[in-house]
Order: structure tokens, then C-alpha cells, then sequence
């Protein structure tokens, strides 16, 4: 059986994201450990640890995290690349006194410079920020769509970054398939499916693929458009994702659907369809 499950909302207390991924029927589920939407942040009372930490031990549910929206890890513009190296290890820090195993974290976008300088402030604010957390929380390497000036669109740039960094085993990485069909990579069939996951091992290596972004695509194959479809509803399509669910290697990683919410499906119904094709 796979492991599925969505993006859960911390509204209320953060322990509530459990109760609602228990709800929605997860295995897995993302959040985001703060709002996303801002800088600041109320620091992990003792009395919401242990809530959340609780609630997580006796539901079996595998929680992420996901950096929020503004942090920009590959920023030419100095205050927010240091305020984005901030806003990393806090979260790092949050991870561990939450017990969540893994943070998700853009690579972000060197806004015109350049892809190597871009890819060099990356590996630096990483660095730092892995240096300055001491627990053993697994920060993911999320690929992007190809968007204008992006950082991480190929598995060969995601190789360039982790080349440079120094606490690589306190690395993996979380691969979307909406951005990877985006960015040109074939999901849709077998043949497509076997040559993405062999250029992956072959730059990344599949040991380091932890956690999957199961999310259909409103954009074509290497139309670089960042818009996320419900599974089977988009350019990947049933078919395509019936592979991917049936596919060993594929299908043993927890997937976790970024898919839309509206009046044609919602998370349960996303999570439904994917243990629907997973049969």
C-alpha cells in the first residue's frame, strides 16, 4: 500500500494539523510549522510541543514541514539572503523540537545573475544554516519547474548543489512531479518514467529521494508553468499516474498531493484517487 497525504492546515494550534490529516485519512502529510507569509514567527510554547509531538506518536502519521513563501536562499540582495539563511534555521530548529524528520525547502531564484552565482548562495546559506542546527532533521532539495530564473529545474543543478555541501548526510530530496513534467522530464509512460528515474540515480542517486510532491500538471511537458492539477485531471493524466503508483520504486516513497481544493475534488478526494490507481 502506498503512504499519501496532503498539505494540512495549522489553524487553530499546530496539534490540529494531526487531527485533520487523521480525518483526511493520511499517512503522511506537509505543513507549514508557521504562516507562510511572513517573516516573523511565535516561538514552540512547551505546552504546543507537546501536543503536536503527542498527537504524532499515537497516530503513526509521518508529519514534513515546508519553509514558508519568503525566504530566497539564492537572493543577490543581501538582507534577504541573510534573512533568509535566519528563517532556515529557525525552521531547522522547529523540525527538531517538533520531531518532524524532514523540511522541505525551495532553492529559490537568483533574480537575473545568473544560475552559478545563484547555485553558490544556495550552497552557502545551506551550509550555514546546517551548521547552526544542532538536531538531525533531513532538509529536502525540492526541483523546480523551469520558471524564469529558478534555481534546482534539472537534476543536474540539484547535483551541483549538493556537490557543495558539507553535512550531506543531513541532505535528500523531494521531488514534484509537476514541476519535473514541467521542466521537460517524461512522467506519462514507462519509458519516460524509466529514463527520468535513471538521469535521477545517475545525478542524485535514488537513496536520496525521501519524499515525492504527487501533484498533476496544468502545463504541458516543459511548459515551465508552476500550476498544479488534480491527480489525473492535468497533462500527466490517470494513465501517467497509474505508472508512477505501480512503478517499485516510486510508489515505496511517501507521496504527499499539492493539489487544488474546489468543487471538482478536494484532499480526500485526491488521496481517494491516488489509492484508486495505486490498485
Amino acid at each position: 500500500m502506498v503512504k499519501v497525504g496532503v498539505h494540512i492546515s495549522i489553524a487553530g494550534s499546530l496539534d490540529r494539523a494531526v487531527d485533520r490529516a487523521k480525518a483526511a485519512g493520511c499517512d503522511v502529510f506537509q505543513m507549514f510549522s508557521r504562516s507562510p507569509r511572513g517573516w516573523g514567527f511565535t516561538p514552540l510554547s512547551d505546552e504546543i510541543r507537546a501536543a503536536f509531538t503527542g498527537k504524532i506518536r499515537s497516530s503513526g502519521i509521518i508529519p514534513v514541514d515546508h519553509m514558508p513563501y519568503l525566504p530566497n536562499l539564492a537572493s543577490p540582495k543581501s538582507d534577504i539572503h541573510e534573512k533568509s539563511i535566519g528563517a532556515l534555521s529557525a525552521e531547522l530548529d522547529r523540525c527538531g523540537r517538533l520531531d518532524i524528520p524532514y523540511l522541505v525547502t525551495h532553492l529559490g531564484h537568483h533574480l537575473g545573475d545568473g544560475i552559478a552565482g545563484g547555485r553558490s548562495r544556495v550552497i552557502g546559506a545551506i551550509n550555514t544554516a546546517l551548521e547552526n542546527s544542532g538536531n538531525n532533521v533531513i532538509l529536502l532539495l525540492e526541483n523546480t519547474a523551469g520558471e524564469k530564473n529558478s534555481v534546482g529545474s534539472s537534476f543536474e543543478h540539484i547535483r551541483g548543489i549538493m556537490d557543495g555541501l558539507e553535512k550531506i548526510n543531513r541532505i535528500g530530496v523531494c521531488l514534484d512531479t509537476c514541476h519535473a513534467f514541467a521542466a521537460g522530464y517524461e512522467l506519462r509512460t514507462e519509458t519516460g518514467i524509466e529514463d527520468t528515474l535513471a538521469q535521477f540515480d545517475d545525478q542524485i542517486g535514488i537513496r536520496n529521494l525521501r519524499i515525492i510532491h504527487l501533484n498533476d500538471s496544468k502545463g504541458d511537458r516543459g511548459s515551465a508553468l508552476d500550476r498544479h492539477e488534480h491527480i489525473g485531471m492535468g497533462f500527466i493524466g490517470e494513465d501517467g499516474f497509474r505508472r508512477i503508483l505501480h512503478h517499485p520504486v516510486l510508489s515505496a516513497v511517501p507521496l504527499i498531493c499539492e493539489t487544488p481544493v474546489d468543487d471538482r475534488r478536494d484532499d480526500v478526494g485526491n488521496i481517494k484517487k491516488v489509492r484508486e490507481l495505486a490498485k
